[in-house]
């Protein structure tokens, strides 16, 4: 029976040139993460103590958001708190509202995806504008992005090139880098100087200060707070660190973890307005409490959204992020799904080998693959188990529990070496639809450590 990814994920690869070329980049990005790490001695000493700050963090969420509000409040900031997406998008049009503002520049943020806050302010006549050059690339397709880190790592510099020619009027079949990036540059450049409102999400929250620190490799997040008299910061509560000295494992781990880098071109820290603007923080629940009800999966929350369990996922690499049915893919995004709507998004389950790379990667030691197994043991409570996968298991107990039986299958499943093939491959066998499989040897193991044993 199949999901609804693994039909996606079989339409991704039709096009075989395109999945070869997503397959090898994003191992790229893993190979760079792998260089960077040996780079570092202590990066496994970094990883245990990620962990272990974000597990703290996480079960102390109560007094490190209140200090976190005090401070932020004393630095000057205001201090918002929304229980889920409808009530973070009120705010953030409130906020818009009290002050005129039609234009909002914002940068990079999974939060407003997940809060689908863009469209729900176009159609308040907020115009919205994606500064990060991959968000700006798939807002103006009319696409959603495919990776939490590089959100445009599924689309051709051909594809842009037509974009930014329908677009913004460049030379039509003109693909170069360079060139779009300055065409991109420059239109973008008006949105910034025009802009009533800034937008930026938020990697991490230090409680100690009432900071936020927000990591780009472009600037724009810079850029965007410097022109417009008031900033906005939408922040989900789990990015609460508790000081300075662990704010420095974070940005240690995150961008070599992400994209192979030392450290994001820009780390800048907000505390204070400017003189004459205003800084508005958001704190956004929206089922995040909810995943500490859950012990088993409560390391969700440690994901300090680098991306690299997709740079690493067999799975990903090769069906690409359209192929899942929530707006995060990827190995966190199978977890996140699961805590959103269990029954909405079991399918994800599927695309998942098992092969824990993706938490032997992970900086914060998310047990993501770990959870993934556990999430399926709840499939047939969930009424979602799959009928041919439940009576093959069935098969199989029933077979390996008589010993006498299994020694006689074993003793015949050579004669399937020599049938006729359409009697092997056929609808009943799933595994042989896109495999060969592997001849059974003429003697078993069982009967050759019997014969072989020392007595």
């Amino acid at each position: 029976m199949s999901t609804k990814h693994s039909i996606a994920a079989s339409h991704f690869l039709e096009n075989k040139t395109n999945a070869a070329w997503h397959d090898q980049t994003l191992w790229m990005v893993r190979a760079k993460r792998d260089k960077m790490s040996r780079s570092l001695p202590e990066w496994e000493r970094l990883r245990d103590l990620a962990s272990a700050i974000k597990l703290y963090s996480n079960s102390h969420l109560d007094t490190l958001l209140e200090e976190f509000e005090r401070n932020a409040i004393a630095n000057g900031a205001v201090v918002h708190w929304a229980k889920d997406a409808a009530e973070h998008n009120e705010i953030v049009l409130n906020i818009l509202k009290e002050h005129g503002a039609r234009n909002l520049i914002k940068s990079k943020s999974m939060l407003t995806e997940e809060c689908h806050m863009n469209k729900f302010l176009m159609e308040e006549g907020i115009d919205v504008v994606e500064s990060d050059l991959g968000e700006r690339i798939l807002q103006l397709m009319h696409l959603t992005p495919s990776h939490i880190v590089l959100p445009a790592i599924h689309v051709k510099r051909e594809q842009i090139s037509e974009m930014m020619t329908r677009e913004m009027g460049t030379e039509p079949g003109n693909s170069d880098p360079t060139y779009l990036t300055h065409a991109a540059r420059k239109n973008l450049r008006e949105k910034f100087l025009h802009a009533d409102a800034a937008m930026t999400g938020v990697n991490f929250a230090v409680a100690s200060t009432g900071e936020i620190v927000v990591c780009t490799n472009e600037g724009n997040a810079d850029m965007g707070t410097s022109f417009p008299k008031v900033h906005i910061a939408v922040m989900g509560m789990e990015k609460i660190v508790p000081n300075l000295e662990a704010l420095g494992v974070f940005t240690r781990l995150l961008a070599r973890s992400g994209t192979g880098q030392p450290i994001t071109s820009y780390t800048a820290h907000y505390r204070r307005p400017p003189k004459g603007q205003e800084f508005h923080i958001i704190i956004v629940d929206n089922g995040r409490s909810d995943i500490l009800a859950r012990p088993d999966h409560i390391r969700t929350l440690n994901c300090i959204r680098c991306g690299e369990c997709m740079n690493t996922c067999p799975v990903y690499r090769r069906s690409g992020g359209y192929s899942y049915t929530y707006f995060i893919p990827g190995p966190i995004g199978i977890n996140l799904s699961m805590h959103k709507d269990p029954r909405k998004y079991s399918d994800n389950l599927s695309a998942c080998s098992l092969c824990l790379s993706c938490s032997n990667v992970c900086p914060v030691k998310v047990d993501l693959g770990e959870q993934i197994y556990r999430w399926r043991q709840d499939l047939d409570k969930l009424g979602k188990a799959n009928p041919q996968k439940k009576m093959i298991s069935s098969g199989m107990k029933f077979l390996m529990g008589r010993p006498a039986l299994f020694n006689t299958a074993l003793k015949f499943a050579p004669v399937v070496n020599h049938l006729p093939r359409f009697m092997v491959y056929n609808r009943l066998n799933a595994w042989g639809e896109g495999r060969e499989l592997p001849v059974f040897a003429k003697e078993s193991f069982n009967d050759l450590w019997k014969k072989n044993k020392v007595k």
